[in-house]
C-alpha cells in the first residue's frame, strides 16, 4: 500500500482536492480525466512520452554530489538536477506530457499560467514541439522580474499576456487561465502548471513528475546503497516536490517541503478553496485569500498542492519555511562553493539544510535542485549590487 495512491473518484486526497470549478468546465475536467486514464495505461502513448524525455529533454537528470558544501556542512549533500533539463527546470517533464496528450484529443490550442516563467518557457517549448498554439498567462509583477524568461517564451511563439489584476502575481495568473479556458474549451488545453487545481490535475502532474522520484531512489540505491536519510525540495504548488517525493515517501527518508515564509499556506494557512481545489490556503477571517510574498516568483502563491495539504495532515512530511534573506544567502552559498547557480525555487530547501544542518550531522541530505538560476540572476544583481 503506498501512501501515492490514487485519489478517489471525487479527485480527493484525504479530505483535500476534488473539482470546484464553473458548469461550464465540468465536462471538460471529466473529459481530460478520461483521455488521460486511456493514455496513461496506453503503451504507445508512454513510449513516445519516455522518448520525448529521453531525448528531447535529456533524462535521466544526473545526481551531483556537492563535496566542498557537504564538507562544510558536515553531512553528505546530494543535488538531483532537474536544472540540467531542456528549458533550465523540471517543468518539462509535466508540460511534454500535457502537450502530448492534448494532440491526442485533438485540441489546436494550450493555455498556460506562469510565475518564474519557467513553466511558460516549457509550455511555448512544447506546444513549438508539437505545432500548437501557445499563450502563456502572467502576472505583471513577474513580466518584470522574469523579463528574460518572457524574451524566451515571445521567441518561441507563444504570446505572453501580463496579467493587471489582484496582486499582480501568480495567483491573478491562474484566475485568468481558467477564464480563458472557460470560453476557449472545446478547441484549448490548459496545461497547469503544478499539482493543484481541480480533478484531475493534482494528480495528473504527479504522474507525469513521477520519473523524478523513480529515477532518483534508483540513483541513490546505486551511489549508497541505500535511501538518504533526508529528502528535500522547495514547495510552491509543489510539483517539484511531489515529484521527488514519490520516490521516497514509501521509504524511512525523512521528507521535507520548504515553503517561502510570505506564503507558507502549511504553516499559516487553514483549509479552503481555491482555483478548483480544497486544500491548505492562506485566507483571512472573512475567507478571502491573502496575497503570498516570496522573492522567488515560482513560490509566490498563497496555497498547496492538495496531496502536499494531505501529507501534511498525516505527518509523513514536514513543512517548513525559510525567509528571502536566507534563502539569498543559499543563493550566493551554492553558486561559491559548488559552481553551480541554482533559481531561487530551489534555493529555499537549500537554505533550510544550511539552517538545519548543524542537526543532521553524518547523513546523508537529497536536494531536488528543481531549475537553474539563468532567470534569477538579474534579479539578484539588482539586490547584491
Amino acid at each position: 500500500m503506498t501512501l501515492m495512491a490514487d485519489p478517489t473518484p471525487e479527485g480527493r486526497f484525504g479530505d483535500f482536492g476534488g473539482r470546484f470549478v464553473p458548469e461550464t468546465l465540468v465536462p471538460a475536467c471529466i473529459e481530460l480525466e478520461a483521455a488521460f486514464r486511456e493514455a496513461w495505461a496506453d503503451t504507445v502513448f508512454r513510449a513516445t512520452l519516455d522518448e520525448l524525455l529521453r531525448d528531447y529533454a535529456g533524462r535521466p537528470s544526473i545526481l551531483t554530489e556537492c563535496h566542498n558544501l557537504g564538507a562544510d556542512l558536515g553531512i553528505r549533500l546530494l543535488l538531483k538536477r532537474e536544472d540540467l533539463n531542456h528549458t533550465g527546470s523540471h517543468k518539462i517533464n509535466n508540460v511534454l506530457g500535457q502537450a502530448l496528450l492534448a494532440k491526442h484529443m485533438g485540441k489546436k490550442r494550450i493555455i498556460a499560467e506562469t510565475g518564474a516563467g519557467q513553466h511558460g518557457v516549457a509550455s511555448a517549448t512544447a506546444a513549438a514541439l508539437m505545432g500548437l498554439e501557445c499563450k502563456v498567462y502572467m502576472g505583471a509583477v513577474d513580466v518584470e522580474r522574469q523579463a528574460l524568461n518572457v524574451f524566451r517564451m515571445k521567441l518561441l511563439g507563444a504570446e505572453v499576456e501580463a496579467v493587471e489584476s489582484g496582486s499582480r502575481t501568480l495567483k491573478d495568473a491562474v484566475n485568468e487561465a481558467m477564464r480563458d479556458w472557460v470560453g476557449s474549451v472545446e478547441s484549448t488545453h490548459y496545461c497547469l502548471g503544478s499539482v493543484m487545481g481541480p480533478h484531475p490535475y493534482p494528480w495528473m502532474v504527479r504522474q507525469f513528475h513521477r520519473v523524478i522520484g523513480e529515477e532518483a531512489n534508483r540513483q541513490c540505491r546505486e551511489m549508497l546503497g541505500a535511501d538518504p536519510d533526508v529528502v528535500v525540495a522547495c514547495v510552491g504548488g509543489g510539483s517539484n516536490a511531489i515529484g521527488i517525493f514519490s520516490g521516497f515517501v514509501d521509504t524511512k527518508a525523512r521528507i521535507v517541503g520548504v515553503e517561502p515564509a510570505g506564503g507558507a499556506a502549511v504553516a499559516r494557512g487553514v483549509p479552503g478553496v481555491v482555483h478548483g481545489m480544497k486544500s491548505y490556503l492562506m485566507q483571512d477571517e472573512y475567507g478571502q485569500v491573502l496575497e503570498a510574498h516570496s522573492i522567488s516568483a515560482g513560490l509566490d502563491y498563497p496555497g498547496i498542492g492538495p496531496e502536499h495539504s494531505h501529507l501534511a495532515s498525516i505527518g509523513r512530511v514536514e513543512y517548513p519555511n525559510v525567509t528571502d534573506a536566507e534563502v539569498i544567502d543559499a543563493f550566493q552559498t551554492l553558486s561559491r562553493r559548488e559552481g553551480i547557480i541554482p533559481a531561487l525555487e530551489p534555493a529555499h530547501g537549500l537554505a533550510w539544510i544550511l539552517r538545519e544542518a548543524g542537526n543532521m550531522q553524518g547523513q546523508t541530505v537529497l536536494l531536488n535542485l528543481s531549475g537553474r538560476g539563468d532567470k534569477d540572476v538579474g534579479q539578484m544583481m539588482d539586490i547584491l549590487g
